[in-house]
């Protein structure tokens, strides 16, 4: 009876095995691994230059005032804040899991993190300095200087040590161990019936054919409104803007996935605020199906399982400025 018992058992758990090596390997999403980190001063100098807002020209307004880590790397507003309360041209994306996207902004005219970076600092609508300023900020600090000296070998500060060390501190910021990525690795239990129902809609009707990877999404362009045209009022001209093709017009970055239940309002003009809304305009606009309620709240339902272990660390203290520092200038430079 015992040998029967011990057979029985590992017969299951090859089972068990098996199906988790099946889930790996023939999903489309796939789990969000950890950070690793082998660089930990020039994360922790990265993380500093993030919450720091002497890199824009008010003085106030840093990396995380439009890329909050409080609030799933978003603003949650339809576009963001700029310098002297100027209205921002696109909703602000996540930058959780940035890392996993094959460009950056919605248009991708970033390469990657680093070149992302120094975007905002010199954008008269966003931070509104300029890199030679950031620069000269960041020089007039001593514990600054001491810091890029360890770290690059210089006490002498770049833009392009900036940018490196923000672009370092933003790779760290993964989200990991969802109840869905908790799935993939074969515990059944840590999505539900309705769940695990959204997913299989999810599937069924081709969402995953974009929305796919570690990041569920981030990995291609796709035209905005491919079988009814999307209506907005936001002026973006999407991946056009950078290519110069008409071909390209309205044709953005897909976005992740991944914490979407925090990252509202949704889509690059920031137009709709609840999840049901955005399922139901995506099911229709982008694969031409149109979605019951229940099958609406089912796929709403997974879409909240991909919300995984939100960055957690010290706050950094930041150094002081000096007698030198350049002062900021809140309401514009007065003449």
């Amino acid at each position: 009876m015992k040998k029967l018992l011990t057979i029985a058992i590992a017969t299951g758990f090859g089972f068990s095995m098996q199906a988790h090596a099946d889930r790996l390997s023939t999903e489309l999403i796939k789990p969000i691994e950890p950070a690793t980190i082998t660089e930990p001063e020039k994360v922790e100098l990265g993380k500093k230059l993030w919450f720091d807002p002497r890199l824009s020209m008010s003085g106030f307004i840093s990396c995380n005032s439009c890329h909050n880590l409080s609030t799933g790397g978003s603003d949650n507003l339809p576009t963001s804040i700029g310098h002297n309360w100027q209205q921002g041209p696109i909703n602000s994306p996540t930058v959780l899991n940035s890392s996993l996207s094959v460009a950056q902004f919605w248009d991708g005219r970033a390469a990657n993190l680093q070149e992302q970076a120094g975007g905002p600092i010199a954008n008269p609508m966003e931070m509104a300095s300029s890199h030679v300023l950031a620069v000269d900020v960041i020089n007039s600090i001593p514990q600054y200087r001491e810091e890029f000296a360890k770290v690059y070998g210089s006490a002498d500060v770049t833009i392009d040590n900036i940018t490196d060390a923000i672009a370092v501190f933003e790779e760290t910021l993964v989200t990991p161990n969802s109840r869905f990525d908790q799935w993939l690795k074969g515990d059944d239990k840590a999505i539900t019936e309705q769940e695990l129902a959204g997913y299989n809609t999810f599937k069924s009707i081709g969402c995953v054919a974009c929305h796919n990877g570690p990041a569920a999404g981030g990995t291609s362009f796709q035209r905005m409104g491919v079988v009814e045209p999307y209506q907005t009022s936001n002026p973006a001209e999407g991946r056009a803007a950078v290519t110069g093709k008409d071909a390209d017009r309205f044709t953005f970055k897909v976005p992740t996935l991944r914490n979407v239940e925090l990252t509202y309002p949704y889509f690059h003009d920031g137009a709709y605020w609840t999840l049901e809304e955005a399922t139901d305009v995506m099911a229709r606009l982008q694969l031409g199906r149109k979605l019951d309620e229940q099958e609406i709240d089912n796929v709403v339902a997974f879409l909240k399982t991909l919300t995984g272990d939100q960055p957690t660390f010290t706050m950094p203290i930041l150094p002081p400025s000096t007698n030198d520092t350049p002062r900021p200038q809140p309401f514009g430079i007065k003449q």
